[in-house]
């Protein structure tokens, strides 16, 4: 008797293991962000997740396969994931994470439109209109509504500009992917993040600069280091674990399954991202969020359904909506 092909399942399993751990990473960074620069919380969960990255390494060819003759194509992808993570969070310390989630995932539709002139790709109507609804979800979000009424509608649009960064990132992995392994990608993104947190720390973790300042997000982003709390230590320790455990489930489900199918399943990060701003946070969901919400995971999961329809493939193809 021929045991049935588990691998889609196994797949799906992954990435919504992986999307979970993303919520869960967000809202810790998001509780931490009172007492805690973020620069300091990327460079712990970027140490932890080196160290776990370096084992993918080791069976991927050793380090052998960090050597790249596109140097610069790597910089330039390293310096936008680093870039749309440190504006994605500094948009999140001050607003709900459902939203900050939400308006993070029109990325794809970013990535839709720079594959027009980056890789030359054409978008018919069907997709010009999905990308319409996408951004009108957006423009709902920001309009002025009592479900955040006293968040900067500048502070909303970060998580938008971190979802161009990432989109950018994106496309420039794709002209990478097939000469680079995906371990090695990942050790040149974790370098990147441990560069920037240590430089970050020479310039501002005295905090000087953090002083007398009335934006949360800039506070956020200049506080003075500090060495954590007993009581807080086991979540930068979970913080880290999430970063490994990121890597490896989007890495393998997207190994396993096919990518517009395994991308449809990153839009349960949606809900879960609502209900743990709920439950850890009391971030209660308002119709402008609901709606706004529905209108950009609606256009995207659209996106990906036309592109599979089509040719099977995804519009973030051959690698995962992951924000690090």
């Amino acid at each position: 008797m021929t045991t049935p092909d588990n691998t889609p399942l196994r797949a799906i399993v992954l990435i919504l293991v992986g999307m979970a751990s993303i919520s869960v990473n967000d809202m810790l960074i998001k509780f931490l962000s009172g007492g805690y620069p973020l620069h300091q919380m990327v460079f712990i969960r970027s140490i932890i997740g080196i160290l776990a990255t370096s084992v993918f390494v080791w069976f991927e060819g050793g380090w052998r396969i960090l050597k790249t003759d596109r140097p610069g194509l790597h910089l330039i992808r390293a310096c936008l994931i680093v870039s749309a993570n440190m504006i994605y969070f500094a948009g999140l310390s001050v607003m709900p994470l459902g939203v900050a989630t939400a308006l993070f995932f029109v990325a794809p539709l970013f990535i839709t439109i720079l594959a027009i002139p980056v890789l030359g790709e054409s978008v018919g109507r069907h997709r010009l209109t999905a990308l319409l609804i996408g951004f009108a979800g957006v423009a709902v979000m920001m309009v002025p509504a009592t479900d955040w009424s006293d968040i900067p509608r500048a502070a909303m649009l970060l998580p938008v500009i971190a979802a161009a960064c990432y989109a950018g990132m994106q496309v420039m992995t794709r002209k990478l992917g097939a000469k680079s392994a995906a371990s090695a990608m990942a050790i040149y993104i974790q370098v990147a993040f441990i560069v920037v947190s240590s430089v970050s720390f020479l310039l501002v973790g005295d905090g000087r600069y953090a002083e007398g300042l009335e934006s949360e997000s800039l506070t956020f982003l200049l506080r003075a280091w500090i060495w954590p709390a007993p009581e807080d230590l086991w979540l930068f320790a979970v913080l880290g674990a999430m970063s490994a455990i990121i890597g490896y489930c989007l890495s393998a489900a997207y190994r396993l399954g096919n990518a517009a199918t395994v991308a449809s399943y990153e839009y349960a990060a949606l809900p879960m991202a609502i209900a743990l701003g709920w439950l850890v946070f009391g971030e209660r969901p308002g119709w402008v969020m609901l709606l706004g919400t529905a209108l950009i995971g609606g256009a995207g999961l659209y996106v990906f359904a036309r592109e599979r329809r089509k040719s099977g493939v995804g519009p973030a193809a051959e690698r995962p909506l992951r924000r690090g």
